[in-house]
C-alpha cells in the first residue's frame, strides 16, 4: 500500500514537472516568436515615415544635423528612436530627404534585462559626435537613462553609456569597452566616457589594484591630512588612505586599508551611486561604534549629483563601516534611520556619539 502511495505522489510530480516545462517551452517559443517580429518591424524601416509605422518614436529633443565624414560633406540626420512597446532605443542616420542610411539598435541599454524582450529604458539623456578613437572620424556617445519597475533601482533613474564609432560608411560597438564603461561608473557624462575612450583614464584601477603604489601610478591622489596609521583589533596596524581619482569634471572616491608593506588590505565607497564627491567632511576610525570591542570606520561625507532635469544636487551622507573578524560590514540600519537635513551642519564626534547611543554605548573617551 506505501508503495503504491509513493509512486502516486511521484507520478503526481512528474506530470507536474512536464506540465511547467510545457508551459516554461510555450513561454519560450511565443517570446522568440516576438522577438523575431520585433527585428523584422526594425529591419523594414527604410525611410523616416516609417519609422511610427512599426511601432517607435522619434525621441524629437535629441534629434541633430550632423555631418559624418564617412556619408560626405552634406549634413544628415541623427535620429534616436525608442519603441512604443518594448522600450528598446534604436539610432538611425537618414540623408536629407529622409532616407536611412545606417541603422541599429544593438545598444547596450537594451540589454539592462537578460532574457526579456521589454527593457527599462525611458529616455536618452545626451548624445555627443566627438572622435572618441583618433581616427580622424567622428563617433557617437549616447548616454540613456533607464527606470527599473522593482528591485534595488525601482522608480530610480540610473545611466548607461554606450560609443558606436564611425568606419567605412557604417558604425560598430565594442561591447568591451561598453561593458567597462557601466560596470566601474564611468557614465557619468560625455567628458567621463571620453576620458576613458580617449584618454585611457579608468575608475578600473580603484578596484584592481593590490598595492598603494599601483593607485598612484595611476592617478590616484590622496587626501593626506585625513590620512594615518590606525591599529584594527583584527586586521594589526593598518593606514587609512581616503583619496580620489579625478575624470574630466567628477572626483571619484575612495578608502583604502593599507599594510606596512603597501599591499591594499580593504578598500570602500562611500559614493554609492552619486556623481561626484563635493567635500570630505571628516571620519573616525578611534571609536567602537557597535559595542563590539572593535574599531570601526564612520566617514562624513558631502556628494553631488545630477537630478532628471540636470541641475545638481548635494547631499550630506554619513557611512559607517562596522569591523569583524573577515573585514568590514556597511551599516544599513543607523543610515537608513537617520536623515541629515541641507542646512543641517553636522560633526563627526557628534555623529559618533549618536551611533555609539543607537546601540546603547555610550560615547568612548
Amino acid at each position: 500500500m506505501e508503495k503504491k502511495w509513493i509512486c502516486a505522489v511521484l507520478a503526481v510530480c512528474l506530470c507536474s514537472r512536464l506540465s511547467l516545462s510545457a508551459r516554461a517551452g510555450e513561454e519560450t517559443d511565443e517570446l522568440v516568436r516576438l522577438y523575431e517580429r520585433y527585428e523584422a518591424d526594425f529591419a523594414a524601416i527604410e525611410h523616416v515615415d516609417d519609422i511610427e509605422e512599426y511601432g517607435y518614436t522619434v525621441i524629437e529633443e535629441e534629434s541633430h544635423p550632423v555631418q559624418l565624414e564617412s556619408f560626405g560633406e552634406e549634413e544628415v540626420r541623427f535620429l534616436p528612436i525608442l519603441h512604443d512597446t518594448y522600450h528598446r532605443m534604436a539610432v538611425i542616420i537618414a540623408d536629407s530627404s529622409g532616407n536611412v542610411l545606417f541603422k541599429t539598435n544593438q545598444l547596450e541599454t537594451n540589454y539592462k534585462w537578460p532574457g526579456q524582450l521589454e527593457q527599462p529604458v525611458v529616455s536618452l539623456i545626451s548624445v555627443s559626435f566627438k572622435d572618441m578613437n583618433s581616427d580622424g572620424l567622428r563617433d557617437i556617445t549616447l548616454i540613456t537613462g533607464c527606470r527599473n519597475k522593482t528591485g534595488e533601482y525601482a522608480e530610480k533613474t540610473y545611466k548607461v553609456g554606450d560609443v558606436l564609432f564611425q568606419k567605412d560608411g557604417s558604425f560598430y560597438r565594442d561591447w568591451r569597452i561598453s561593458d567597462k564603461i557601466n560596470r566601474f561608473s564611468m557614465n557619468k557624462s560625455i567628458d567621463v566616457i571620453a576620458s576613458y575612450v580617449r584618454d585611457g583614464i579608468s575608475t578600473e584601477i580603484l578596484y584592481t589594484a593590490a598595492t598603494l603604489d599601483e593607485l598612484l601610478e595611476n592617478g590616484f591622489e590622496i587626501f593626506e591630512q585625513q590620512c594615518y596609521k590606525r591599529s584594527f583589533e583584527k586586521h594589526g596596524v593598518l593606514r587609512v588612505v581616503p583619496g580620489i581619482l579625478k575624470m574630466a569634471e567628477y572626483n571619484v572616491f575612495m578608502i583604502y586599508l593599507v599594510n606596512e608593506q603597501g599591499y591594499i588590505v580593504w578598500s570602500f565607497q562611500p559614493m554609492g551611486d552619486y556623481d561626484n564627491l563635493y567635500a570630505l567632511k571628516g571620519m573616525d576610525s578611534r571609536d567602537d561604534l557597535d559595542g563590539d570591542g572593535m574599531r570601526d570606520l564612520l566617514v562624513l561625507s558631502r556628494f553631488s549629483y545630477a537630478d532628471s532635469n540636470g541641475e545638481m544636487i548635494i547631499d550630506t551622507v554619513c557611512s559607517i563601516y562596522y569591523q569583524r573578524t573577515d573585514g568590514f560590514e556597511e551599516d544599513t540600519e543607523f543610515t537608513a534611520s537617520y536623515q541629515i537635513r541641507d542646512d543641517e551642519k553636522v560633526k563627526v564626534s557628534d555623529l559618533v556619539a549618536q551611533v555609539r547611543e543607537y546601540w546603547g554605548w555610550k560615547k568612548s573617551e
